[in-house]
């Protein structure tokens, strides 16, 4: 049921395959514009301030998402209390898990402000990043930093609408938002040429502008799910529920964040061209992500929802047409980027140097998709079942410990940079084997689930 005034949706009755395309089409969409604004900086940035600036810019993501990886975990984890409760339609306790939410996405906001303002430009050195690149790269992530706060109260947003089923309003105001941050980027860098830190600045902008709008939405009168500035606190028990499903998320997130800077700072060993070019690619490949994110979150709601109203065999049979159904579109983008990866690297920069980097990865890992994709899936069915230490245990050590073994491993035997792009295709497929064999084998339906 969904109801068109509040943009919340009830996926415990009625045609569970439209539900869960109604939930994660607006998530593709909303993936897709962060994805179009996120690369709009690098565009904007390669073809108007150069090179290095292009390599600060398009790096980012390794770093930014270690620091606001575990703030991402632990939103997941209240996701999943807030869809078991709006599920068992108890909203009384959906109340205090919203406030909860609210209160610790403000807490992990100011965490992440000072993290990432104080500890960057000693992470971006500890990286090994080009001595050429490293000033721009320190400007661009404290300017970005400083907004930590919105970064951290967008996902928190963000999170309750979707465990609500509203994955509609989100897709909304980030539309605007990534407009906002186009329109910005191109006056301050491409009319006025401020700088790679005013690209940083445009996105702290359209962040904060994001939240504006989703709280004013939160605190509409009269809704189920408003918020009441005057109830943002802590509650001991709704808190230990979000510790015990966002925690070993986040848990999880940071380490395969820690263990991609790792893998990054190899690459950057390489110098300015292969790690531009990295940074590129990264930003291409986050179009093939679309379909694998978006159907992550629907099946963990999905299955949060209906194993809190006690809907087993839905929580199961849903969960595998979309796991089918995100394998199908993640691969045959593989196939696409196969073909036109010279164009699409291309749109970011003119260097023949940084293209050949970013073309030889997108050509080597693309075919593979399918093993990214499907780790995605059965990790968010897994959470939505309130399964989250499995995924944890699964994703730390193959994504981390083995991918970073075998990096450092390859690099010492032969410093050649396709050596460490096939770390990437090499872990998706051996923890798609592993959770393959628990996802047949595990009871994740045998019995109805109550919240610890």
């Amino acid at each position: 049921m969904f109801s068109v005034k509040s943009g919340i949706m009830n996926m415990t009755e009625g045609n569970y395959k439209k539900q869960i395309l109604m939930f994660a089409l607006p998530l593709m969409l909303s993936n897709l514009f962060q994805q179009l604004y996120n690369a709009a900086d690098s565009i904007i940035v390669g073809n108007f301030l150069g090179k290095e600036a292009l390599a600060a810019v398009s790096s980012s993501g390794n770093l930014t998402w270690m620091l606001t990886s575990f703030l991402i975990g632990l939103a997941s984890g209240a996701g999943i209390v807030i869809s078991r409760y709006f599920g068992a339609k108890d909203n009384e306790n959906l109340s205090l898990a919203i406030h909860t939410t609210v209160f610790l996405g403000v807490i992990m906001g100011i965490v992440l402000t000072f993290a990432g303002v104080v500890f960057s430009p000693a992470i971006v050195v500890a990286m090994g990043t080009d001595a050429s690149v490293i000033p721009e790269s320190v400007k661009y992530f404290r300017v970005y930093f400083a907004g930590g706060i919105f970064i951290a109260l967008y996902n928190t947003c963000n999170g309750i609408l979707n465990a609500l089923g509203d994955s509609k309003r989100p897709l909304y105001y980030l539309i605007i938002s990534s407009v906002l941050n186009i329109f910005i980027d191109i006056i301050f860098v491409g009319v006025f040429h401020l700088g790679v830190d005013s690209a940083a600045l445009a996105t702290v902008i359209s962040n904060a502008f994001s939240v504006f709008l989703c709280f004013r939405h939160l605190m509409k009168k009269g809704t189920i799910y408003q918020v009441f500035l005057s109830k943002i606190r802590f509650n001991k028990i709704i808190l230990r529920q979000i510790s015990v499903y966002g925690v070993p998320t986040g848990i999880q997130n940071s380490v395969i964040g820690l263990a991609n800077v790792i893998a990054q700072s190899h690459i950057n060993s390489f110098g300015a061209d292969t790690m531009a070019g990295y940074g590129v690619y990264s930003k291409v490949e986050g179009f093939a992500f679309l379909p694998i994110t978006c159907f992550a979150m629907a099946l963990a709601t999905y299955v949060g929802q209906n194993i809190g109203a006690g809907n087993l065999e839905r929580a199961r049979e849903g969960s595998r047409f979309g796991i089918i159904l995100s394998l199908v579109l993640s691969e045959s983008i593989g196939v696409l980027f196969l073909f036109f990866s010279d164009e699409m690297i291309g749109l970011f920069t003119q260097d023949a140097e940084v293209i050949k980097y970013g073309v030889l990865q997108s050509r080597i890992v693309c075919l593979f998709f399918f093993g990214l994709a499907f780790s995605h899936l059965v990790a968010g069915v897994c959470r939505g079942a309130g399964k989250a230490i499995v995924p944890m245990f699964v994703m730390l050590f193959i994504w981390c410990f083995v991918r970073i073994v075998y990096i450092i491993i390859v690099t010492h035997i032969k410093h050649d940079v396709v050596f460490v792009y096939w770390a990437y295709p090499l872990t998706w497929c051996i923890s798609s084997i592993i959770y393959l064999l628990y996802y047949l084998k595990s009871d994740l339906w045998g019995k109805k689930q109550k919240l610890s």
